[in-house]
């Protein structure tokens, strides 16, 4: 589901993906909020014909149901753990499903995997008692899952790759994977971030303030980068975007080829004085550019034209998303979703689709890979005002139209007994003194994942557990 990721221990992950950075200080159980904002960019071909995609994913969804339940938390611990947040029960903040496996990602730093043929626990991912896991990675390229950690040894300050093959996971043998750029000192503000449009890894060295790309098939280093002026680097299919210290009327930017580092163009962008930049952002072609209550700019990098939108039309965002093959591109502001060309054209509002949660935290929004459909986590249409506590609704709507295509709420998400079956890692099918009603399963979801393979919707909630909802 997901490509260019770069994570953060204590910074937001920015609308490139996911980029993971080290620590600041010293871990604690408080200390790892899953701040990082998850989004995602994909390479697809739109489907030829619309009216048919729309009758097809409203059949896809018309029954989902509640069908499972699994538990991240093991009251009797794993691994001989010695860090006593490891411990206790907390919310889930990350899913990714692959080969019919599922994997959760607790906030306490505890990854577990279950198997969709079993429904059982099959095994947790930390494999070393002072491990506390920041985020997972699915590699396609090799069929294999990277997870990326801090440990207490290290006093949570560097960040360490792994990568473990799906089938030894699936024997419930964790531990065999093999550590990656063990060359690399990924101390804050140092960190790694995994582009599967281009199949490539961008590491940043704040030691030496050195940029270093890998092929994400082997992981083999393929050309580095050495400028201390670079101040963020932004990732396109085929480019990169170097953004450079900016000086007081302009900022210069570099975009590079994504495959061996060859500038294609130099140039800068003109800026007004003393005002602060909200963002800057590359689309193959076009840059962004939003400053502080002015006008957003669309440059044509190729042509050096330039289109601006009123700041009253586009107001700064808290996130995006990409859609590359379609052209257009998604806003997250104050709970909404909108869609945008880049002639600054407002293409699609969605209608009923109000996220559940302000911050636009998209461990809870899924793009398909046909880039057709937005799943999220919302505002139930009924709810009169929002409320911690009510139990949300799962939306699938339409990009391009903004039509609302299918929901799974509490009305319509309950199995036929009312209640799912649970799974604990037991060799024996086992019933959770904690199972959820549907409307307790949609309460306070922290965590989404569709997979597209199965089509099966994963959720995660607060209390540590992962709901399955299938038809």
């Amino acid at each position: 589901m997901m490509e260019g990721r770069r994570i953060s221990a204590a910074n937001p992950r920015p609308c490139s993906g996911r980029r993971i950075l080290a620590a600041k200080k010293r871990g604690r159980s408080d200390g790892f909020l899953n701040s990082v904002k998850k989004l995602q960019r994909r390479e697809i071909s739109s489907k030829p014909d619309r009216s048919f995609s729309i009758t097809n994913a409203q059949e896809r969804f018309r029954n989902m149901r509640l069908m499972e339940e699994y538990d991240t938390h093991d009251p009797k611990g794993h691994c001989s753990v010695v860090l006593p947040f490891l411990m206790k029960r907390t919310k889930v903040i990350e899913i990714v499903a692959a080969r019919d496996i599922v994997f959760a990602l607790a906030h306490s730093g505890v990854c577990a995997a279950f198997s969709r043929e079993t429904n059982q626990r099959i095994c947790f991912l930390n494999v070393s008692p002072d491990e506390v896991i920041r985020s997972l990675f699915y590699n396609k390229n090799n069929d294999s899952l990277i997870t990326v950690s801090v440990y207490a040894s290290d006093n949570f300050s560097s960040l360490k790759c792994r990568s473990t093959r799906i089938e030894y996971i699936r024997r419930g043998k964790p531990d065999a994977g093999f550590a990656l750029f063990e060359s690399e000192s990924l101390k804050w503000p140092g960190f790694v971030e995994f582009d599967d449009v281009n199949g490539k890894v961008l590491t940043y060295s704040a030691q030496d303030s050195i940029y270093k790309v890998f092929d994400l098939k082997n992981y083999t280093m393929l050309y580095s980068i050495s400028d201390k002026d670079v101040q963020e680097i932004k990732i396109s299919p085929g480019i990169m975007l170097l953004i450079l210290n900016r000086s007081s009327g302009y900022v210069p930017l570099k975009i590079l080829s994504i495959e061996d580092g060859t500038i294609l163009k130099d140039f800068h962008h003109l800026l007004h004085r003393n005002k602060k930049v909200d963002f800057i952002e590359q689309f193959n072609e076009k840059l962004l550019v939003k400053q502080e209550n002015e006008n957003l700019q669309i440059l044509d990098v190729r042509h050096t034209g330039i289109r601006e939108v009123s700041r009253t039309e586009f107001m700064t965002p808290s996130a995006f998303i990409f859609l590359y093959e379609n052209q257009l591109f998604l806003t997250f502001r104050n709970r909404t979703v909108a869609v945008w060309n880049f002639r600054g054209e407002l293409v699609t509002s969605f209608e009923d689709h109000l996220l559940w949660h302000p911050d636009c935290n998209t461990n809870n929004i899924y793009i398909t890979s046909d880039q057709d459909l937005i799943i999220s986590y919302c505002k139930a249409e009924s709810d009169d005002q929002w409320m911690e506590g009510n139990a949300g609704s799962i939306n699938i709507s339409n990009i391009l139209t903004g039509k609302c295509l299918a929901k799974i709420n509490a009305t319509n998400g309950s199995p036929k007994d009312e209640k799912c079956s649970s799974s604990t890692g037991s060799s024996k099918q086992s019933r959770s003194p904690m199972r959820s009603a549907v409307a307790e399963a949609l309460e306070d979801i922290t965590a989404l994942f569709y997979d597209e393979e199965r089509n099966e919707i994963y959720t995660g909630n607060r209390h540590g557990l992962v709901h399955v909802w299938s038809n």
